[in-house]
């Protein structure tokens, strides 16, 4: 089962919506060849050759032929920081608020899939400055919290607010003492228009030991393959409000040469510093969201 952002229109609880994305992500996942990611299992591991067989949950091995050792509730694997950009140019496209709501609701998809598996989550959003810092914790009643504080962002107005994407990141590379998984939601559009230092602080939180998955969240036909109608648009920055009139037609080619070559760089510096940087259309649903993460947390396993 696939979710869209047109999917989700009906949905007014936002904890409801994610479980069920989730769980249609894992029964697309049985149905695939990554049916070995043990995401259904809340209490339960692949066993792996050679340790104990103590816990081995036999019953599990009679049902499918594989071995699973039992975990346990005081296990927590993994601490997790989510972290949503809320500045205006997430607001893009305005009449659905697309880059913000899908970026809320994979960040509320991904929190229901790290309790699932019983790991810690806190949550951070920011502009030019941190807007939101919670702990990081991976009991119920805190996950609850994490939710109403998605819906009050799915259901938040948009805000002129500027980025300042650098100085956030070096603010929590210094926040986030315990070594963490770092999972980033922004279009990477920075007031300062400061590539080396937003690297730079990729590369600071690299430095604290963290991982690092970053979601380049876009709407790809307009903003990368600037798929508009043969007509003049006056274009409006989000966050500057400057104003320019144009044809896109007349632009589109180097529009597309420059923008193809922004994330080509982007990617590769990245790489360099061993930062899963993702390309999320907000086009194309939220398993491309759920699958980048599990290959991830496979990684780090």
């Amino acid at each position: 089962m696939k979710f869209s952002l047109d999917d989700v229109k009906q949905f007014t609880n936002i904890e409801l919506l994610a479980k069920q994305m989730v769980e249609g992500f894992i029964t697309g996942l049985h149905k695939s060849p990554y049916h070995g990611f043990s995401v259904e299992f809340a209490e339960h591991r692949l066993y792996n050759t050679g340790e104990s067989t103590r816990h081995v949950d036999w019953k599990i091995f009679a049902k499918n032929d594989r071995l699973y050792t039992k975990r346990y509730e005081e296990e927590t694997n993994l601490r997790c920081q989510i972290v949503i950009d809320q500045s205006s140019s997430m607001y893009y496209p305005e009449h659905n608020y697309g880059k913000m709501r899908f970026s809320v609701l994979a960040g509320a998809a991904l929190t229901y899939l790290l309790h699932k598996q019983r790991d810690a989550v806190g949550l951070h959003t920011f502009s030019d400055k941190l807007e939101l810092e919670t702990p990081v914790k991976s009991s119920a009643s805190h996950i609850h919290k994490l939710f109403i504080q998605f819906n009050s962002l799915l259901e938040k107005q948009k805000i002129e607010k500027r980025t300042n994407v650098a100085t956030i990141l070096h603010q929590l590379a210094e926040k986030v003492h315990r070594r963490s998984l770092i999972v980033i939601f922004s279009d990477m559009f920075d007031n300062e228009n400061n590539e080396a230092e937003i690297l730079a602080a990729l590369q600071h939180l690299k430095h604290k030991k963290h991982e690092v998955l970053l979601f380049h969240v876009t709407d790809h036909k307009t903003e990368f393959d600037f798929d508009f109608e043969d007509r003049p648009y006056e274009f409006i920055d989000s966050e500057t409000k400057e104003r320019i009139k144009l044809n896109p037609a007349a632009i589109k080619k180097d529009f597309k040469i420059q923008m193809d070559s922004y994330y080509k760089e982007l990617y590769l510096k990245c790489a360099k510093l061993k930062i899963d940087l993702i390309e999320a259309d907000i086009n194309l649903g939220f398993d491309q969201i759920l699958n980048s993460y599990l290959i991830k947390r496979r990684k780090m396993a």
